[in-house]
């Protein structure tokens, strides 16, 4: 049996071009530019800087895991991870609010924020 594209799948294929263009052009512009990097080591905020700054900040766990986070130019990136997969160095820039970096064997977030302040979560609330 010949499979062959007919009106009604042209037309549904379209539709989901049409759909998901919309889709990406809504997320594209309600990102909002960040101004603040949040540094956490599990729950604990180990630093908070503007994202206007520039900066190399050496960030240690205490159980000899180290990173190292640059801060240039409005962009965030982890540049140096002690951990075996170095997941948190492949991600690259981050500079919107709402994006983070994540080294998991070493329990280092960082977020970026779109607030001067510490924005507040579920657990410190």
């Amino acid at each position: 049996m010949k499979a062959s594209i007919r009106k009604n799948d042209i037309l549904l294929i379209a539709g989901l071009l049409v759909v998901a263009g919309v889709l990406a052009l809504v997320l594209t512009l309600s990102r909002r530019d960040g101004r603040m990097v949040v540094i956490r080591y599990g729950s604990e905020v180990r630093g908070q800087y503007a994202l206007s700054e520039t900066l190399i900040v050496p960030i240690e766990n205490g159980q000899g895991g180290e990173n190292i986070l640059h801060i240039e130019k409005g962009v965030v990136w982890m540049e140096e991870a002690n951990c075996p997969d170095k997941l948190c160095v492949q991600q690259g820039k981050i500079k919107y609010a709402g994006e983070s970096i994540i080294c998991l064997p070493n329990a280092v977030v960082v977020e970026i924020s779109g607030n001067d302040e510490l924005a507040l979560d579920g657990v410190t609330n």
